[in-house]
């Protein structure tokens, strides 16, 4: 893929450490890409990553998976392929799992990561462990990812209902990370309505991203703190992305900020469509003229050798001489071939890839323009 300057929708990201003092162990990148030099697909990728571990693991952890990620995707052709984000993550993972193995202070650390990657208008998405994303159309806000941590375990189970499960002990329990020793299997459910089945999850993706569309991905810092409902409402009265992501960074810190949060907000335009539609084009009428004048020609030939037999034999009987009939040939003009229409691709693109220093407070990605 090629690295373009400007994406062809609206962006903003920001990351607070919270209000406990600790270091900020999330890490962010977003960047925009046009498919080839032939190809001006537009192409937006984002990733998010919240890091585990003490000491300073959980920072570098993030970091690893943020860039290990987001330099593997790069370097595709810009196709959606499983294939391709299995290997990031994975190789994220074994980065981060073989620099633990070299120092002490940084043994057992880890982290999440969740994915957002835009070709044209279709959707697809990975993620590995509680970091979330969501998707707000039409006046609901719907949770797209599914998170793999003990107490989602329970309610799936029916042990904890949603509202016990916030205050549960082992809410910050996750089931997989970046840097386990076991390699995390990166889930590929989209979940555009609730209690839709795995199989039919996975099928969402290339789902078609809709004019005002919102998908938001965040870190726990805010999920921890805001419901889901308060987002939905922040994002829907805010005149602007950056207003709302504010807001929602602002509303977490007012409760506590017990931890570091990240937001990224993507934004469809309301006149958002695809940029790849199909080009219509005229019919060639050329090889179709060409076709009926040979045709007629041999019709008339034909005709004309019958005609010559049937007199001949009829001069045979009688014996009166008589003079075949002269067969002309007219020439028919040949059809002109009219041209083919072509729909002309408009270049689009979005800010160079920027990945927050990890001392990053309220840090934005610079946004091409904001909704009005």
């Amino acid at each position: 893929m090629i690295r373009t300057s400007r994406a062809h929708l609206h962006v903003e990201a920001h990351t607070h450490q919270g209000m406990t003092g600790k270091n900020n162990e999330d890490r962010y990148a977003v960047a925009s890409f046009r498919v080839s030099e032939k190809d001006n697909t537009p192409v937006l990728f984002a990733v998010l990553a919240d890091g585990i571990g003490g000491h300073k693991g959980g920072e570098v952890a993030a970091e690893l998976a943020v860039n290990h990620i987001m330099q593997c995707v790069a370097k595709g052709d810009g196709k959606f392929s499983r294939h391709i984000l299995e290997q990031a993550i994975n190789e994220a993972s074994s980065a981060i799992a073989a620099h633990s193995a070299t120092n002490e202070n940084l043994k057992g650390m880890g982290a999440t990561c969740a994915i957002a990657w835009i070709i044209d208008n279709k959707l697809h998405t990975a993620y590995v462990g509680d970091s979330r994303i969501y998707l707000v159309r039409g006046g609901r806000i719907q949770q797209l990812t599914v998170d793999h941590s003990w107490v989602q375990e329970a309610i799936e189970k029916g042990i904890l209902t949603p509202e016990l499960a916030r205050d549960h002990p082992n809410v910050h329990v996750i089931r997989r990370y970046l840097g386990s020793t076991i390699p995390p299997e990166p889930d590929f459910r989209l979940n555009l309505f609730d209690g839709e089945g795995a199989h039919h999850a996975e099928n969402n993706q290339g789902t078609e991203v809709q004019p005002n569309d919102v998908l938001l991905l965040c870190t726990d810092g805010l999920t921890d703190l805001v419901w889901n409902d308060e987002i939905l409402e922040i994002i829907r009265t805010k005149p602007n992305l950056r207003e709302a992501s504010r807001a929602l960074i602002n509303l977490a810190n007012e409760r506590g900020g017990h931890d570091n949060i990240t937001v990224i907000l993507i934004g469809a335009p309301p006149d958002f469509k695809s940029r790849t539609a199909p080009r219509k084009t005229k019919t060639n009428w050329l090889p179709w003229a060409i076709g009926g004048i040979v045709g007629l020609f041999f019709f008339l030939v034909v005709v004309s050798l019958l005609t010559l037999s049937l007199l001949r034999r009829t001069d045979a009987v009688t014996a009166t001489p008589a003079v075949p009939p002269t067969v002309l040939l007219t020439e028919s003009p040949l059809l002109e071939a009219s041209p083919t229409s072509t729909i002309a691709l408009t270049q689009t693109s979005a800010p160079d890839i920027f990945i927050q220093p990890p001392t990053a407070t309220l840090t934005p990605w610079p946004t091409n323009t904001t909704i009005p």
